[in-house]
């Protein structure tokens, strides 16, 4: 086992070093670490459809944009028809939210990094977003065309049954209507992706809260540029450094390097 000092001096230099390269990205113009997201945002000649608003500057490519609006789509495998077929009306949320996640590069201050329990990078992308902050119109209009609809899960990030190869519900489950799952607004913004989003009370005309659905100019950029300017990103650099100093020590401590 090496000293402590030693071992805290190494996670430190190592903090010290991600803190940097952290702090170097242009955080009002990047693209997570993730599974079909480019490396730098840049302009798309061609986006399709609902993902269309962001052929300017995006993080999402030509194909990743076409896939989005597909059932059972190889992005991610994804059912949304598990509880039944999904109404039109419920489903262009969903793919909206889509665009959003892949083609999005103003979520600099909601992009965290990804561990697993058993401190590795997930298997399938490196970063994530956490909280970030929706619009009240946004939320609503989602929760109100979907309400009519099925599911079986409160969380869709985890806990499927993926034996088939897509999405199933687990067997301890049942399908239930929208509203019992998740009978506010609220409840199904922030519990849907694994509080990806964060419900807000801001309209779209606050500047306070990020847009999903937008024509013309990226409104979000200067959302993005608020809360990085007012230090309000729900998780500061500081809070990034202690998390990033446990795990490194961690790591130290179980393989005695």
């Amino acid at each position: 086992m090496l000293p402590c000092s030693r071992i805290m001096w190494t996670a430190l230099a190592l903090v010290l070093a991600f803190c940097r390269g952290a702090l170097s990205l242009d955080k009002l113009n990047m693209c997570m670490d993730a599974k079909h997201h480019k490396v730098e945002p840049g302009p798309e000649g061609y986006l399709y459809r609902q993902c269309e608003p962001w052929r300017d500057n995006a993080c999402c490519t030509s194909n990743t944009s076409t896939a989005a609006h597909d059932d059972n789509s190889y992005l991610y495998n994804f059912n949304w028809n598990h509880c039944g077929a999904m109404s039109e009306q419920c489903k262009k949320h969903f793919i909206q939210d889509t665009c959003f996640y892949e083609c999005s590069p103003h979520l600099g201050p909601w992009i965290q990094q990804v561990w697993s329990m058993s401190w590795i990078w997930s298997s399938w992308r490196k970063e994530r977003i956490l909280d970030v902050p929706l619009c009240q119109e946004d939320c609503h209009s989602w929760w109100e065309d979907c309400k009519n609809d099925f599911t079986c899960k409160t969380d869709w990030h985890k806990g499927w049954d993926w034996s088939s190869g897509t999405n199933k519900c687990p067997k301890d489950s049942r399908c239930s209507k929208w509203t019992e799952i998740y009978p506010t607004p609220q409840s199904m913004c922030e519990q849907i992706w694994s509080n990806s989003y964060r419900y807000t009370t801001y309209s779209k005309t606050s500047g306070r809260c990020m847009q999903l659905w937008f024509n013309g100019t990226n409104p979000n950029k200067k959302v993005a540029e608020y809360y990085l300017n007012n230090g309000n990103n729900p998780k500061p650099v500081w809070a990034n450094i202690i998390s990033a100093l446990f795990l490194c020590v961690t790591s130290l401590i179980l393989t005695g390097n």
